[in-house]
């Protein structure tokens, strides 16, 4: 006989009292931490659990009591089925709050360094329409409501243009409006929608790899200048020049239209041939009087606005004179050096990724910009001592990794440079604290000021300036 599988406890008319790590709502019943989602501080919920773990357990609401006080009506119509956005029940000044208690808890708790005060969260002057690119996929299975799963009729389509919903790969939910990015993403995609369907072309199917339209990517910028990508799964030049032709007439204003054949298992298209058809293979984002190439593959931040008051703190914890060498680790396409440049002696870029460092190194040429330089490579392998031989001990390391953080052997590099301040840009406080941490014996935190790029969701972007002690 195996072990009876015991039956996880129902806790009844639980209050929700905190939000913690990732966003998620927390109760504490019995001294045992709970999680759930959808829900906020002030809610009173029944919980069934479906993880049970040493310290905590997980699990969804069944039933809501009371709704908290704090509570506002979510804005979208696809609130709670759609992946994004998962915050828009909180009133925007309550999601700071959590989102500055977020980096204050894994900083201390995690880091566990001394700390000066958190400067105050720096909000989103756009909470909508504050994307400059999305993504979405076409799909023969569409994910049906509860209402038209109750209708007796089939659904006129099973066919939709919008998000994944989470967890299912193969369902795509149809969105008619997304609150996300500006005008003319929304017009661009029903349109290409609405053609579609009217001359019956196959939209992809995921399980089976068969179709014809996969999906597309729209991108603006704050220039106003806009790019359309669109996927397709296999060629069919007369259909899809068809509806490239028709895209062009419709949208005038579409600065630059291209379109990749991809016949691979997945949506990727880094390693994809993209071609132009209408318009340069490119779009410009602009800031302050710099600007910036953005190709198909180009990685740029997704709020442009706020990206810029993200550097702009970023180099303000620099506080450069000019005569600084400055190393820009994780340095993407060269935003950040190719902004701070001005204020340096000369800065060094290193990236992993060979196509970003082109555009880092073209993103320089286009502004006039001479004393930076870009390499490409692992940056455990690049940054050793004949590297820093040929390019000067930096005075300042301006680092911004990816949410996994620095890799060990990066930190234990800066360490043995030693630079006399180290500014650290960071979309996850948990990873941050890790390095901080690690950093702690010769650096001491001298400011920290978390910034807001994603409302909505529990995504929070922070920056800490390290000194030499």
């Amino acid at each position: 006989m195996g072990r009876s599988r015991k039956k996880k406890p129902l806790y009844e008319q639980v209050t929700i009292t905190d939000i913690g790590a990732e966003g998620k709502a927390l109760a504490r019943v019995n001294d045992m931490v709970v999680f759930t989602t959808h829900a906020i501080p002030g809610d009173v919920v029944d919980l069934q659990v479906t993880k049970k773990r040493k310290k905590y357990q997980e699990a969804r609401i069944v039933k809501i009591h009371e709704k908290s006080a704090d509570r506002v009506e979510a804005f979208c119509e696809y609130f709670g089925i759609c992946g994004g956005c998962k915050w828009q029940f909180l009133p925007y000044e309550k999601q700071l709050f959590y989102k500055q208690q977020q980096v204050e808890d894994q900083l201390k708790r995690l880091g566990k360094v001394e700390l000066p005060e958190l400067s105050p969260i720096l909000g989103s002057a756009k909470n909508t329409f504050y994307r400059n690119k999305l993504e979405f996929s076409f799909s023969n299975k569409r994910w049906l409501t509860l209402d038209e799963m109750d209708e007796e009729h089939e659904p006129a389509t099973m066919n939709a243009l919008g998000f994944h919903i989470p967890r299912m790969f193969d369902k795509i939910i149809d969105v008619e409006k997304c609150w996300l990015q500006p005008d003319p993403s929304n017009a661009i995609r029903n349109f290409v929608r609405s053609y579609a369907l009217e001359h019956e072309l196959e939209f992809f199917d995921i399980r089976s790899q068969e179709g014809f339209l996969r999906n597309m990517i729209v991108r603006t910028a704050s220039t106003g200048e806009n790019m359309l990508i669109l996927a397709f799964y296999k060629e069919d030049v007369e259909k899809r020049e068809a509806l490239l032709n028709a895209i062009v007439e419709e949208f005038p204003e579409l600065t630059s239209l291209m379109y990749v054949i991809n016949s691979k298992g997945n949506d990727t298209i880094t390693d994809q041939d993209v071609i132009a058809f209408n318009g340069p293979d490119h779009i410009f984002e602009e800031m302050e009087g710099l600007r910036f190439k953005i190709g198909p593959k180009s990685f740029y931040q997704t709020n442009s606005e706020q990206a810029y008051e993200l550097y702009k703190v970023a180099r303000d914890f620099a506080n450069l004179s000019g005569n600084e060498v400055v190393y820009d680790l994780y340095t993407g396409t060269g935003t950040i050096a190719n902004f701070v440049a001005r204020q340096a002696q000369k800065v060094v870029g290193i990236e992993y990724i060979p196509e970003a460092i082109e555009d880092a190194r073209i993103n320089s040429s286009i502004n006039g910009i001479e004393n930076t330089s870009f390499y490409a490579g692992d940056m455990k392998a690049v940054l050793n001592d004949d590297f820093i031989a040929d390019n000067g001990t930096p005075d300042v390391i301006i680092t911004d990794p990816p949410r996994a953080g620095m890799h060990e052997d990066v930190v234990k590099t800066i360490l043995q440079i030693a630079p006399e301040k180290v500014v650290y840009v960071s979309c996850n406080p948990a990873s941050q604290a890790r390095d901080l941490a690690l950093m702690d014996e010769q650096y001491k935190v001298a400011k920290i000021q978390p910034v807001d790029m994603f409302p909505h969701t529990h995504h929070v972007e922070n920056v800490v300036l390290l000194e030499k002690r």
